[in-house]
């Protein structure tokens, strides 16, 4: 018997909207352990103002080769291990972006911005 073969050619071109990337890179830092948010620090109060609140935290460019270069920023929480974090977002980030868009990251820059210390309940939601 002989084997059929079927080529699949691409000839066209995939163009994917800034805000699903922002979307993704925002779902793919809050689903990790000890990552309290994205922060907004890193913007000047005007720009705030004018920017959707969704994405604070975010900064997305790409390189000459086309490469995306992501930029976050996050606060953490006190009691957790910053440098496995921070490795845990580049990791999941990198992972989200290919397996749903299929493009590739250059970089992903993890900036800590604040540390978040949580409430302790036991002792009646004081500091």
């Amino acid at each position: 018997m002989a084997e059929i073969k079927k080529e699949l050619t691409s000839s066209g071109k995939i163009t994917c909207n800034r805000n699903i990337l922002l979307s993704i890179i925002n779902l793919a830092t809050k689903e990790i352990s000890g990552v309290a948010g994205l922060s907004n620090r890193f913007k000047n109060p005007f720009t705030r103002m004018f920017t959707k609140k969704d994405f604070d935290g975010v900064k997305l460019k790409f390189n000459p080769n086309g490469l995306l270069v992501i930029d976050v920023y996050i606060n953490v929480y006190n009691n957790c291990n910053v440098p496995d974090i921070a490795y845990r977002v580049q990791e999941n980030i990198k992972n989200n972006i290919a397996s749903m868009v299929e493009m590739k990251t250059a970089k992903v820059n993890v900036h800590i911005v604040d540390v978040v210390f949580q409430k302790d309940e036991a002792s009646g939601g004081s500091l």
